[in-house]
């Protein structure tokens, strides 16, 4: 499940995608923009600097940018340095796989669907990106008011 941590991690990355390249933004206008509080997107913000996702300014022309284009990050690879593996369980982990204490993992009908969840979710998260991510809210809005019509 997605925490808090990489969602707000997540809305502050496509808020600094969709500014114009190279234009930084202030941490204040980022948590105001996307109703985060200060102090855990500074500390969000951190993270994803020391990961390559953004780069900081500090001082009065300061302020957070993307550190490469939006097309180039993947939103799997920000929610697995922001919140960890996507595997519901660590047996179904690729990344931090752990074997199970109660169960044969041959034979266990659980781990294999949460094999399956897993790649399901790897699949669509490993191909968006930052960019398509900002793009996602005018399509769904859109085929929403096609449903509704």
């Amino acid at each position: 499940m997605l925490t808090r941590k990489g969602k707000y991690g997540l809305k502050a990355l496509v808020y600094l995608a969709k500014l114009p390249a190279g234009q930084l933004a202030f941490v204040n206008e980022i948590a105001r923009a996307n109703n985060i509080p200060k102090k855990f997107l500074d500390a969000i913000l951190g993270e994803l600097r020391n990961a390559g996702f953004v780069q900081s300014r500090k001082g009065k022309e300061g302020g957070y940018r993307l550190a490469r284009p939006a097309t180039e990050i993947k939103v799997g690879h920000v929610v697995r340095v922001l919140d960890g593996p996507l595997a519901p369980f660590p047996c179904a982990s690729r990344t931090r796989y752990e074997p199970c204490e109660d169960c044969d993992e041959a034979t266990c009908q659980v781990r294999h669907m949460m094999l399956e969840v897993r790649h399901a979710i790897a699949e669509v998260l490993d191909k968006t990106s930052l960019a398509e991510m900002g793009d996602i809210v005018g399509i769904t809005e859109e085929s929403e008011q096609k449903l509704h019509a």
